[in-house]
């Protein structure tokens, strides 16, 4: 939860003890183990979570293939973007690749926040800037970038990455196959 706290003081650096209060009374700790899906194809996106410990992927079916679509970990924010925005059953699915915990805050009572404090709004707006901005990021690295820039870049800003998510995943998530990731794993730069 300190983290959650951190995070929000960094975009929203006047919070106030009564925001802090409804915050903490607002979110919910969960633990949940690993290999678990917490958002499945057609089900509605009720949850924001908050990853405090853990990884976890987002991904969509495709011809009966998994496509992974990204990796989030420590403090970042996991959500189905389009289903919870919309309230509309979710294309994705998300699940927990370790043992995590994570805080959860329901679509109704983030709303009820952004009423009661509107300057939080800001916040809201800033976090879906910054997803927004990864996600693009994302569609121009595949359209743009070769395997290998894809591969050093995902490595660069996740360097641990091998060691937590498993390469399958990995090799989907850039968009190659598991033999072309372990020619340029073997690569030296």
């Amino acid at each position: 939860m300190e983290s959650l706290t951190a995070l929000i003081k960094h975009f929203w650096p006047t919070v106030t003890p009564d925001f802090e209060v409804a915050l903490r009374e607002a979110v919910v700790r969960e633990e949940i183990p690993k290999k678990t899906v917490i958002l499945q194809e057609g089900q509605v996106a009720k949850k924001m979570y908050f990853v405090e410990k853990g990884c976890l992927r987002g991904y969509y079916l495709k011809e009966g293939a998994e496509v992974n679509s990204w990796f989030m970990k420590e403090d970042d924010f996991v959500i189905s973007i389009v289903s919870f925005y919309t309230q509309q059953p979710s294309e994705e699915l998300i699940e927990t690749l370790e043992n995590c915990v994570l805080w959860s805050i329901s679509y109704q009572r983030l709303h009820q926040l952004y009423l009661q404090h509107p300057g939080f709004n800001q916040v809201g707006r800033l976090l879906t800037e910054r997803y927004y901005v990864l996600s693009e990021q994302r569609t121009q690295n595949l359209r743009k970038k070769t395997a290998d820039e894809r591969y050093r870049q995902l490595i660069t800003s996740f360097p641990d990455i091998s060691k937590r998510i498993p390469l399958k995943y990995i090799a989907s998530y850039l968009g190659i196959t598991s033999e072309t990731l372990s020619r340029l794993r073997a690569k030296k730069w």
